[in-house]
């Protein structure tokens, strides 16, 4: 069963992520788990607990955003700390995606969001395919060796191309990790 880790202050935002989730099964057919973190702090100590299989961050996330949580899950994850998380991230602009880039996310989906859309995405990263919405075509995400590119900004007329293409408790359904 895959367990999801849901990192956002916004409580129709979990709700969205959830409900678009919970649909994921493991390959023994077991529904999908959740573990809620409130605030970016608590998503590093609540992964160690128990490592999530996806890491769902909201870009907004009071004052630890989604950007430097997945930064912080890369750095333990190079110092021999967590093992690799996959992690999605929820922009809110396209203007975003180079962060999102920068910071070693394995994808990203762009705000508003929809369930279905949301739900391929999961299960394309979980399959290890990456989900890189928004970017450019033409525009590598990684290096070949998996090292993310420095970020450069894109140019402007491919963009618009682009653009036009295109407190732990556990409950029933998994952990919820207040803001600390």
């Amino acid at each position: 069963m895959p367990h999801v880790l849901i990192a956002a202050d916004d409580e129709w935002l979990v709700d969205e992520v959830r409900a678009a989730l919970e649909g994921l099964e493991g390959q023994d057919g077991a529904p999908a788990t959740f573990t809620i973190c409130r605030s970016g702090h608590a998503v590093v100590p609540a992964a160690a607990r128990r490592t999530p299989d996806l890491a769902v961050l909201d870009l907004q996330l009071g004052n630890m955003g989604g950007m430097a949580v997945c930064m912080s899950l890369r750095l333990d994850e190079s110092g021999g700390r967590l093992p690799h998380i996959k992690v999605l991230i929820l922009l809110d602009r396209a203007a975003d995606l180079h962060l999102a880039r920068r910071a070693g996310a394995d994808g990203w989906l762009l705000k508003p969001l929809d369930p279905v859309r949301l739900s391929h995405a999961a299960r394309r990263i979980l399959r290890g395919d990456h989900v890189y919405e928004g970017l450019p075509a033409g525009m590598p995400a990684h290096a070949p060796d998996g090292v993310p590119l420095p970020a450069t900004p894109p140019d402007p007329a491919s963009a618009e191309v682009a653009e036009a293409s295109g407190a732990d408790g556990e409950s029933a359904r998994g952990d919820e990790v207040a803001a600390s």
